[in-house]
């Protein structure tokens, strides 16, 4: 019997990009008796409904394999190198290098529920919870995101973004970040790193929401 499709599935042609990526059955042992679509479905499933595990619909591959998989392709970098790949296809179907030569970098504190993991108290924002921590490119396409307890500072979370920077962020020149993300960062990052910060600071005076250039 087919199984039933869901919105978050993947499309012929999607599914056409990413298979390349998807590891092939390690030698040994059973051969692998899975086909690898509806676990990737399954976990596009999870991600975009938040749904728990153990309440996969039941016509997906049992969860425990499911989260087998996810796991395993977390720890081998198998998101990242997927995310990356069809990154780059972006720039260069509007005629740019894949490699982005200028970014932004900010963070997003938001409340968390009670399920165990890392999480602070932001004072500016006076959110109890986690950070976000996210630079992106000139288009807006995320290069990668680190999540901390939200009491983390903005210069902190920074340094911890730019030691995880790979091959995707080799040619930067140029990131442009808020005003906290002054001082010693600023020289740190000139000392250390390949690109430069660039601080965009409100006009004086001003209040409330504002889109600032480059921010």
């Amino acid at each position: 019997m087919a199984r039933r499709t869901y919105p978050t599935d993947l499309t012929d042609r999607q599914w056409d990009r990413v298979q390349g990526w998807i590891p092939a059955a390690k030698p040994g042992g059973r051969p692998r008796a899975l086909d690898m679509r509806p676990v990737l479905d399954a976990i596009l499933y999870i991600v975009v409904t938040g749904v728990q595990w153990r309440l996969l619909p039941t016509d997906f591959p049992a969860w425990q394999s499911v989260y087998y998989y996810f796991r395993a392709w977390r720890k081998e970098g198998v998101w990242q190198r997927i995310h990356d790949a069809l990154r780059a296809l972006v720039p260069r179907q509007a005629g740019r290098h894949k490699h982005p030569t200028a970014g932004a970098l900010d963070s997003q504190s938001a409340p968390t529920t009670q399920v165990r993991g890392v999480r602070g108290y932001d004072k500016g924002k006076n959110v109890k919870g986690r950070k976000r921590h996210l630079p992106v490119d000139t288009l807006g396409l995320v290069l990668m995101v680190v999540v901390t307890a939200a009491s983390v500072c903005g210069p902190a979370g920074a340094r911890m973004v730019f030691g995880r920077m790979g091959g995707a962020c080799k040619k930067l020149r140029r990131v442009w970040v808020d005003g906290t993300h002054r001082g010693h960062l600023l020289q740190w990052v000139l000392s250390h790193l390949w690109f430069v910060l660039t601080p965009v600071l409100r006009c004086q005076g001003q209040r409330g929401f504002a889109l600032l250039r480059h921010r």
